[in-house]
């Protein structure tokens, strides 16, 4: 009998979480962990692991196709091009101290497309081959530029035969015409509320009378398409707000998914707030709000999720759960989704241009006249992935997990610094510790969360096996 590799790291007081290269995993104790290392696995030990898909009598049976198979659907094949995200102005009506894309001021001249830019832009969308789009409009505030989102809409509903809009808005002026457009059944909205009203005010909005419009026009949205507005925090990290408080917050607005987010390292951001060197303060927090959203769903029946945990989660409970941009395996860029800049430059993420922007290095991919250079990120991307990493290998969590080299980039200047040094591998194997700690808690409170955030409603004994 062959016996998968078996990777395994302390959980909690419970003993040792083990899992294999596919994502198959239990929980044992030290004993077992001592006759695996020392080559003694019992009968009892074989027929465990064999009967649970982490061994098999011969290459060709149908444990190893299994395995093969499980294998297989945890690494995220690149799509054809379907998803973009277009900057048609970097100009803005807020100036938000934690602003991470280095906009400017809304009557700077020359940070919007022109004409020539927006037919190129056109141009691109008719020489796609996919049938459907997904078309995110990111500033600067896209609203200031509401004539090319129109032309963009109508275009792209002609063209392909299903097309999805998500407008980033600040939602700070919004006029009549904008409502009418952002009414449509294939548009969202997305935009920033920050996790209390006076974090909100302090670093946005700057004034009492400007909070409360926007406020006004958050909860016209809300009001009138709950299933289509999404909201994103910015948590200082030297300024975390109680739990609860967010909470009530997001609730008030009727909102059933909190993405925490800390300030990124990126744009005017980094230079005015701490933003490296914060994983283990900012994991603690995801802590303490987690057992916090667990405790509110325990008593509510308006149950709430942290988006990135449960989708840390579902990466665990089932493969192929890959719709998050930024933890992938491979994490291959530039490929089924770009970015197209206020000056037409193509980018392989929103981040990538930001990074450019600040000058630290250059990830541009080309323009929409000149056409895509992928020379650099094609590069870039023979790294993009954590298969053969020299720290990775050793992680249980590698089947889980990713890599994101431009976070790498922005934040350390290289893509090789070893692994665990970086903030995204901190900031994951703590997720991935809490995930694991709740999967296997008895506690009916924590069960029931886990239940709706992984999507399964409840989570089958069979999936938390335990051996000793």
């Amino acid at each position: 009998m062959t016996v998968m590799p078996l990777k395994f790291r302390p959980i909690s007081t419970e003993g040792f979480i083990f899992c294999d290269d596919a994502g198959g995993f239990f929980r044992s104790n030290e004993t077992f962990l001592d006759r695996y290392v020392e080559d003694r696995l019992a009968p009892g030990d074989e027929a465990f692991l064999k009967m649970n898909g982490h061994a098999f009598e011969k290459s060709g049976d149908l444990a190893y196709s299994a395995f093969a198979y499980r294998w297989a659907k945890r690494l995220h094949a690149p799509s054809e091009l379907d998803y973009l995200i277009l900057v048609p102005t970097l100009r803005c009506n807020l100036s938000c101290a934690y602003c991470q894309v280095s906009r400017v001021n809304e009557d700077t001249p020359g940070h919007d497309w022109d004409e020539a830019t927006l037919n190129a832009v056109l141009g691109f969308l008719d020489g796609l081959s996919t049938r459907t789009i997904k078309i995110e409009f990111q500033g600067g505030e896209p609203l200031l530029r509401l004539d090319i989102l129109k032309e963009v809409r109508a275009f792209a509903r002609q063209r392909f035969e299903k097309a999805q809009f998500v407008v980033c808005t600040n939602l700070q002026e919004v006029s009549e015409d904008a409502w009418d457009f952002l009414s449509s059944q294939d548009t969202s909205i997305s935009t920033s509320l920050d996790p209390t009203i006076d974090l909100h005010q302090r670093q946005r909005t700057e004034s009492a009378a400007t909070t409360q419009r926007f406020l006004r026009h958050l909860a016209r949205a809300t009001d009138a398409w709950p299933e289509r507005v999404s909201a994103l925090p910015t948590f200082d990290v030297d300024a975390l707000p109680d739990p609860y408080d967010v909470i009530d917050l997001y609730s008030t607005f009727g909102f059933r998914s909190i993405y925490l987010r800390p300030v990124n390292h990126q744009g005017f951001a980094r230079k005015r707030f701490r933003t490296k060197d914060v994983a283990a303060s900012w994991s603690d927090y995801v802590r303490r709000f987690i057992m916090s959203l667990i405790e509110h769903n325990a008593t509510s029946e308006r149950t709430i999720e942290e988006f990135y945990f449960s989708h840390c989660l579902r990466r665990v409970v089932r493969g192929g759960h890959d719709n998050h941009v930024d933890l992938r395996n491979p994490n291959i860029v530039g490929r089924s989704y770009l970015v197209i800049d206020h000056d037409g430059s193509f980018y392989p993420t929103d981040e990538a241009r930001m990074i450019s922007r600040l000058g630290q290095i250059d990830l541009r991919m080309g323009d929409v006249r000149a056409g895509l250079d992928r020379t650099i990120v094609d590069v870039l991307n023979m790294e993009a992935l954590n298969l053969f990493d020299a720290d990775c290998v050793h992680c249980p969590y590698q089947a889980f997990c990713g890599v994101d080299l431009i976070d790498d980039l922005s934040r350390h200047g290289r893509i090789d610094l070893p692994r665990h040094q970086t903030d995204f591998c901190q900031r994951h194997t703590a997720i991935f510790d809490l995930v694991f700690e709740l999967l296997f808690s008895d506690d009916p409170k924590v069960r029931r969360s886990i239940g709706l955030w992984s999507g399964l409603e409840e989570i089958d004994p069979l999936l938390t096996k335990v051996h000793s």
